[in-house]
């Protein structure tokens, strides 16, 4: 054999890596907004034979096997309830959710970062309350400053979020790209406009 073994024998065409299912609990919401709860077109099948999901949408393409050809599931319900959870952890990414990507200083969305409000040179710890997102540019015109030191002023208050205000503002993050199956099962519950 010349080339290699993997591209040989394995002949997964490319088009069906491209087709996430999008996971619904038993409630039919998703498990999350952002990230979006997505798996893999591979995982949603092994789930249906395992009977741990039932199958709402389908794409057209199918896949096939030796003795069955089964159609790609678009959009799946978890069977089983999964209880959210209630306490959100404390990490870079849902520190830049709960603050909307943006800079709490001047409000710009690029180069972000995270600043200690009171600076840690000062007493101040690495908390919910005391960190927020900051642009580089900001966060080196702060410095260890306090914000009266450096003339800067917060565009919101820093607080815990809880996991259902997580969720909401993750709402407003859609991912680059949505199925038409899957939009009846995201924002179904969205409050709406008068």
């Amino acid at each position: 054999m010349d080339g290699d073994f993997r591209t040989e024998f394995v002949r997964e065409p490319g088009a069906l890596k491209h087709h996430p299912a999008l996971v619904l609990n038993a409630d039919y919401r998703p498990l999350s907004y952002y990230p979006l709860s997505l798996w893999p077109w591979q995982e949603a099948i092994k789930a249906v034979w395992l009977d741990r999901v039932d199958i709402v949408a389908e794409y057209d393409t199918t896949v096939r096997s030796q003795k069955m050809e089964v159609r790609i599931p678009s959009v799946v319900v978890l069977k089983d309830f999964v209880k959210p959870q209630k306490r959100v952890a404390f990490t870079r990414f849902n520190l830049f959710l709960r603050d909307e990507f943006c800079c709490q200083y001047c409000g710009g969305r690029g180069d972000l970062t995270f600043d200690h409000v009171i600076p840690r040179a000062r007493g101040g710890i690495t908390s919910w309350e005391n960190v927020v997102a900051a642009c580089s540019r900001c966060n080196l015109r702060k410095g260890s400053k306090s914000l009266r030191q450096a003339n800067m002023h917060l565009r919101k208050p820093p607080k815990q979020p809880s996991a259902d205000e997580l969720q909401t503002v993750g709402r407003k993050f859609p991912p680059n790209h949505l199925h038409v199956s899957w939009m009846d099962y995201l924002y179904w519950d969205a409050e709406l406009q008068a």
